[in-house]
C-alpha cells in the first residue's frame, strides 16, 4: 500500500513538474517575441526576456528542465525564424549553457547568496563560450546557409559602432558586451522573481523540501 502511494506521488510531482515546465515555455516563447534593440549594438543582435522563464525553470525544476524549456523555446520559434534556424539554434546553444551552468550551481547553493553566485558564473560562461561559438559557428553558418557574407554583416554594425571593423571586433565589440549584458539583466529579474514565482508555479520543490 505504501508502495502504492509512494508510485502516486512521484506521479504526480512528475506531472507537476511537467505542467510547470509547459507554463514557462509559453512564457518564454511570448517574451521571445518582444525584441528590443540596442544601442551601438548589431541590429541582428536585439535582447528579449525570454531567457527568465527558462532559468526560472532551471532554478526551480532543475538545469535538464532548464534545457528542455530552451530546446522548446526555439523549435516553437523556427515557423516564424528569419534566419532559417540559425538564430534559433545558437540562442539553444548559448541559453542552455547559461541556464544549464546556473541551474548546476545553485542546486548545491540553495541560498540567495547561491543564486547570485550561480548567474554570476553562468553569465561569465555565456559571454566565454560565446565567442568561438559565434567565430567559428554563427557567422559562417550566415555567409553558408543565408549567402550574407561577413563583410556585408560588418558594413551593418560598422553604421552603428565604428569599432567593429572585422571579425574579431564583432565578437569583442558586440558579441561579448551583448552577452554580458543579457546575462546580467535575465540574472536581475529573476533574482528579484525567482520565488514568488517558483512558489506559484513549482510546488514539487517545497512538498519535497517542507522539512527545510
Amino acid at each position: 500500500m505504501s508502495e502504492q502511494k509512494s508510485m502516486t506521488s512521484s506521479r504526480k510531482r512528475m506531472i507537476r513538474r511537467i505542467t510547470s515546465a509547459a507554463i514557462l515555455t509559453a512564457f518564454s516563447v511570448v517574451l521571445m517575441y518582444l525584441e528590443i534593440p540596442l544601442p551601438l549594438m548589431p541590429p541582428f543582435l536585439k535582447f528579449d526576456f525570454s531567457e527568465v522563464p527558462v532559468l526560472v525553470g532551471s532554478f526551480a525544476l532543475g538545469p535538464v528542465y532548464g534545457v528542455i524549456i530552451e530546446l522548446l523555446k526555439n523549435l516553437i520559434h523556427l515557423p516564424v525564424t528569419a534566419t532559417a534556424g540559425i538564430g534559433e539554434f545558437s540562442n539553444f546553444v548559448t541559453g542552455s549553457i547559461y541556464v544549464f551552468t546556473a541551474g548546476m550551481i545553485y542546486k548545491k547553493l540553495r541560498t540567495r547568496k547561491g543564486a547570485v553566485i550561480a548567474m554570476l558564473i553562468a553569465t561569465a560562461a555565456l559571454a566565454i563560450v560565446a565567442v568561438p561559438f559565434n567565430y567559428f559557428v554563427t557567422l559562417p553558418l550566415y555567409g553558408s546557409v543565408l549567402h550574407f557574407p561577413i563583410e556585408a554583416i560588418l558594413e551593418m554594425c560598422a553604421a552603428v559602432n565604428t569599432l567593429i571593423t572585422s571579425k574579431w571586433s564583432l565578437i569583442l565589440w558586440g558579441f561579448v558586451p551583448f552577452n554580458l549584458f543579457k546575462g546580467l539583466v535575465v540574472a536581475f529579474v529573476t533574482f528579484w522573481i525567482y520565488k514568488p514565482i517558483s512558489r506559484i508555479v513549482n510546488k514539487t520543490y517545497e512538498e519535497t523540501h517542507s522539512a527545510s
